[in-house]
């Protein structure tokens, strides 16, 4: 927790005193910001299995994505304070979710809270928490952070959003994000390896990568594929999703102001296939219609 008093949890090391109150990107002080937990069935079948992934979304975000399906809970209008919670709420939350039934504890957008999610688990652990840890990440991670959840984290599921610095800027704000999100992933394939799973093919250990296909390939896929056959593994298991729609301030970009096209798409899974990557899974075309979260609702944000 002492890396909050000048923070450089994440890329951006924003070097204000969490610990006091202070702000900088993130918008999260000392306390962590959950705005939904469940039992989430929408995760790749290895994290969602039979009984759904112990899912915990953490408000706000080290990107800013103009097109973020979560920008309710990543880019919210209104303060998110009233959602903060201390390391013994968050515990009281992955306890919960594994008395449910849950198959891991998902962490969706963990970046900016990673301290307080490790005090978190050690207090869960202690009360009993044993089911597998789930990295779930923009992959602007830092290496230094990353190497604090070696031993900790089972599962990484990092995103590699984009080839281009140029583009992730313009739809991120995430100067250097191509550089740093892969050594990121390099260091989650060292501490955690391919994919393993149990008898009943729940993931126990390793990695799986997203890709998150965007309208006229402003995300680069060809070179984001080719980047993980040749510098992590042909084997390494790989998630290719074409849910995206356009949201949020989507619309202020015209190039991406709509969804792909079967044209795109096809185009997509044979970039895929010629880089040699045939473990993990590809949405279908149409999963941009069935995958829309809202958080304003009380519950299930997907439901």
């Amino acid at each position: 927790m002492s890396r909050l008093s000048h923070c450089d949890i994440c890329p951006r090391k924003c070097g204000i005193n969490r610990l006091e109150g202070e702000k900088g990107f993130c918008r999260t002080g000392r306390d962590p910001i959950v705005s939904s937990f469940c039992a989430h069935m929408g995760e790749e079948p290895p994290i969602s299995g039979v009984h759904g992934a112990g899912t915990i979304f953490f408000g706000y975000c080290n990107l800013n994505c103009v097109f973020c399906q979560n920008y309710q809970i990543s880019q919210p209008e209104k303060d998110l304070q009233e959602h903060e919670v201390s390391i013994e709420q968050l515990a009281d939350m992955m306890i919960e979710l594994q008395e449910k039934g849950c198959h891991n504890i998902d962490l969706v957008t963990p970046s900016h809270c990673v301290p307080q999610i490790v005090s978190a688990l050690d207090l869960a652990a202690e009360r009993g928490l044993t089911i597998p840890i789930v990295y779930n990440t923009n992959a602007y991670d830092s290496l230094e952070t990353l190497r604090t959840l070696d031993g900790i984290v089972d599962i990484y599921l990092p995103d590699l959003k984009y080839s281009s610095e140029k583009n992730a800027v313009t739809y991120s704000k995430a100067p250097n994000y191509p550089m740093t999100a892969k050594k990121a992933i390099k260091e989650m394939w060292k501490q955690a390896g391919p994919l393993e799973t149990d008898e009943d093919g729940i993931a126990i250990k390793g990695i799986i990568i997203r890709h998150l296909l965007l309208p006229n390939f402003v995300d680069g896929p060809k070179e984001c594929l080719n980047w993980i056959s040749d510098e992590i593994s042909m084997f390494v298991h790989v998630s290719l999703m074409s849910q995206y729609y356009p949201e949020f301030k989507a619309f202020d970009h015209p190039e991406i102001a709509r969804t792909l096209t079967e044209k795109e798409y096809k185009k997509a899974l044979n970039i895929l296939s010629d880089a040699g990557l045939s473990e993990g899974w590809n949405q279908d075309l149409n999963s941009s219609a069935t995958y829309r979260p809202d958080f304003t609702q009380s519950g299930h944000p997907f439901e």
